[in-house]
């Protein structure tokens, strides 16, 4: 899948709010990284436990990158109480205090499979493909639109769908990993929605005009592209010699 989002045309009328929201919500269902074969090998239970260990260090790397891009998405508002609205996505992931937090519950799931946290923190096992497309996505916050970039993060339009069907997953296929680990998917499910309620509400409300439209349809493609491209790389990598 390509990592390079189709330009925006800007031709044609506006699209009503309705047509608008279906082509934004068909995006993920049509190129959501549910569709990936790691990402379908994981869900039927197929993969090792090497595998798995090295998807959940790989992860890891965009998890905790996942804050600095909000930080610098929240940069681009002018409006405090949008501000402080946006703020909440980055304590759902650093945590209101030291030990709690989406990242918090990424190094617990690690601990659970096996992986010592300071391992995952050092970075040191990322691969190449994964820093270029978490590079890529961050550098799409820093430089885009406001409304681009919050329009990039609709991903999350189908993320309570992957985490319910990945919690199965676990909990039938990998069982040796310690239930404890599971909470933060269990915590994406109700974030997930909400934010991407709340930022489907931004991106309607703020593309007036049809270039707008297709700049928010490409971003989000691209988003798509990214989260493909991660499973690319770590996919891959099992198969080197």
């Amino acid at each position: 899948m390509s990592t390079v989002a189709p330009p925006a045309t800007g031709a044609g009328e506006l699209w009503s709010p309705e047509e608008f929201t279906a082509r934004l919500r068909a995006v993920p269902a049509e190129r959501y990284h549910d569709r990936h074969p790691f990402n379908l090998r994981m869900h039927e239970g197929a993969l090792r436990p090497d595998e798995l260990r090295r998807w959940i260090l790989n992860r890891f790397h965009y998890q905790r990158h996942i804050p600095v891009k909000d930080a610098l998405i929240l940069a681009k508002f002018d409006d405090s109480s949008l501000r402080r609205s946006w703020l909440r996505r980055i304590q759902d992931h650093d945590g209101p205090v030291e030990g709690e937090g989406g990242i918090e519950r990424w190094l617990r799931l690690g601990e659970a499979a096996g992986i010592d946290r300071e391992r995952l923190r050092s970075g040191a096992e990322v691969l190449p493909g994964v820093r270029l497309a978490v590079d890529g996505y961050v550098n799409f916050c820093r430089l885009r639109s406001a409304l681009e970039a919050v329009a990039a993060s609709l991903t999350e339009l189908a993320a309570p769908a992957i985490m319910r069907t990945r919690i199965d997953a676990f909990e039938r296929h990998y069982r040796w990993i310690e239930t404890d680990g599971l909470v933060y998917f269990q915590s994406r499910i109700g974030q997930g929605g909400r934010d991407s309620e709340e930022a489907l509400a931004l991106v309607l409300a703020w593309a007036a005009t049809r270039q707008e439209q297709e700049a928010a349809v490409a971003a989000l493609r691209f988003k798509c592209d990214v989260l493909w491209a991660l499973l690319d790389a770590v996919d891959g990598a099992g198969e080197r010699p």
